[in-house]
């Protein structure tokens, strides 16, 4: 019995959201833009320069943006990095949007290798526990969690990041703002 409630618990969490969503703007509002994000991407850093200049000054009091990871196999420190911002949103959660946005800047210089130095210094510098985010790295909880917004995206079909959905419209890989803006106006004028 205990196994069917967690499978029947993760599969609504999946299709409908989750309390472990990592949210930017207005956490209650009714139109939701979800960014499915690889944090070793260069497309995803350039949406969350878009995100940041762009669209939360003008929408983050409307418009909640629901991060979801879907770190590519290719990329060889995406899913680690995926663990450990989440952790870092559990601890705080602007310093968890602080986290993903450093990490997208700084994705050029990071390495599998570096990866670990760098989040140890994040955490130092943010005085977190480097502790706890060395063992983010690989905890089964969030790689569970991680694993459930790729189950997400794979069911909706996606295979190209980034990719953002507004009221069931669809944008991949290069997001050109007018576009992405006069969806989310609609979705605010239902």
């Amino acid at each position: 019995m205990r196994v069917v409630t967690i499978l029947v618990l993760a599969a609504i969490s999946i299709a409908f959201g989750s309390t472990n969503d990592i949210v930017e703007g207005n956490p209650s509002s009714t139109v939701k833009v979800t960014i499915y994000e690889d944090l070793q991407c260069d497309y995803c850093q350039t949406l969350r320069v878009m995100l940041d200049e762009k669209l939360l000054p003008r929408y983050g009091k409307q418009v909640a943006f629901i991060h979801r990871d879907l770190p590519l196999g290719r990329h060889d420190w995406a899913r680690s990095a995926a663990m450990a911002a989440r952790w870092v949103y559990e601890q705080s959660p602007s310093l968890g949007i602080v986290f993903r946005r450093e990490l997208l800047d700084e994705q050029q210089h990071i390495t599998a290798a570096s990866l670990k130095p760098w989040v140890v210094e994040f955490a130092t510098r943010n005085k977190l526990s480097s502790q706890g985010i060395t063992a983010a790295l690989t905890d089964q909880r969030l790689g569970t969690l991680v694993d459930q917004d790729v189950q997400a995206a794979t069911a909706r079909g996606i295979n190209k990041i980034p990719s953002v959905y507004v009221y069931g419209q669809s944008f991949a890989g290069i997001i050109v703002y007018d576009d992405l803006a006069r969806l989310i106006d609609q979705a605010l004028t239902r």
